[in-house]
C-alpha cells in the first residue's frame, strides 16, 4: 500500500489523543457527596462560634451533627460512584476543622483557659494530633494490605465526640468547665486529660473497628432491626449520657484489642 504524503496537522493530533477517563474522574467535583461534606464543615464551624459565644451545649450537639454528615459523604459518594481526589481532599480538610481544632477550641474555652500554658498546650497537642492522624490516613488509602475493618489510632470523629460528649453530659447536669468537687476534683483538670487521651489515641497503631465491612444492601435478621430501634429509643431518652457512653466504650476498645492480642500472643 503506498505511503500516504498527507501530514498530520497538530489539531489532528489533538484529536486523535486518547481521553484519560481516570484523570477526568479525579479532577471532578461532584455535587451530592460534596453537599454533606460542606454540611459537615459548616457544623464544625458553627461549634466553634457557639463556643466562642459561650453556648457549649449547642457547641457540643454540632459536633455530633458533623460527625453524622461525615459518615454519610463517603456512602453516598460510593453509592452513587462519584468518588474523586477533589472529594477526599475537601472531606480531609473538613475533618480537620470539624474534628482537629473545634473541639480543642470548645474544650479550651470551656475547661482549659484557667490552666493557662497547660491548658492551651494540651488543646494544641490534640489539634496536632488530629492533623497527623488525618494525614496518615490520607496517605494510606491505597495500601491493598491494610485490613479495611479497622482503623489504624482512634478516627478523628470518634475523639471530637468523646470531648463533645464529655461537655454535653457535663452542661446537662450543670457542671461548669471550672467547678470544684469536695475540694479535689476539678472538672479542668479531668477535661484536660480526656483532651490528652483523646489526642493522643488519634496517634497510635491501636486498632478501632471501622464498620466498613457492612453491607446496608444485604438482609439482616429480625432482631438486628429491634437492636437499632432499642438504641434509638435510648438515644431519644437521654442522648447525652448514652452517646457519651458509646464513645467512651468506642475509645477503650482499642485498648481492650491491644490488651487481647498481647495475651493470645502470650497464650
Amino acid at each position: 500500500m503506498a505511503e500516504s504524503n498527507e501530514k498530520m496537522t497538530p489539531n489532528d493530533k489533538v484529536k486523535r489523543r486518547p481521553v484519560d477517563n481516570a484523570g477526568l474522574r479525579a479532577r471532578g467535583i461532584y455535587l451530592l457527596p460534596n453537599l454533606f461534606t460542606s454540611a459537615a464543615l459548616f457544623s464544625g464551624f458553627f461549634a466553634i462560634v457557639q463556643a466562642m459565644n459561650g453556648h457549649f451545649e449547642l457547641a457540643a450537639i454540632a459536633i455530633f451533627i458533623a460527625m453524622v454528615l461525615d459518615g454519610l459523604d463517603g456512602r453516598v459518594a460510593r453509592m452513587t460512584n462519584t468518588q474523586s481526589a477533589f472529594g477526599a481532599e475537601y472531606d480531609s480538610l473538613s475533618d480537620m476543622v470539624s474534628f482537629g481544632v473545634a473541639p480543642a477550641l470548645i474544650l479550651y474555652v470551656w475547661a482549659l483557659k484557667p490552666l493557662g500554658k497547660l491548658g492551651w498546650l494540651a488543646a494544641f497537642m490534640y489539634c496536632a494530633c488530629a492533623a497527623l492522624r488525618l494525614a496518615r490516613f490520607n496517605t494510606k488509602l491505597e495500601d491493598e494490605h491494610q485490613d479495611k475493618r479497622y482503623f489504624q489510632g482512634l478516627p478523628s470523629p470518634g475523639a471530637a465526640a468523646l470531648l463533645a460528649g464529655f461537655v454535653w453530659v457535663s452542661y446537662e447536669y450543670g457542671v461548669s468547665g471550672r467547678d470544684v468537687f469536695f475540694g479535689i476534683l476539678q472538672w479542668k483538670w479531668m477535661a484536660w486529660g480526656i483532651t490528652v487521651f483523646a489526642g493522643a489515641s488519634m496517634v497510635t497503631d491501636l486498632r478501632y473497628y471501622s464498620g466498613k465491612d457492612i453491607n446496608l444492601k444485604h438482609s439482616v435478621p429480625f432482631f438486628v432491626i429491634l437492636g437499632i430501634m432499642l438504641v434509638m429509643v435510648l438515644v431519644s431518652y437521654s442522648p447525652p449520657e448514652v452517646l457519651f457512653f458509646v464513645m467512651v466504650v468506642y475509645a477503650l476498645s482499642g485498648y481492650v484489642l491491644w490488651v487481647r492480642d498481647k495475651l493470645k500472643k502470650q497464650g
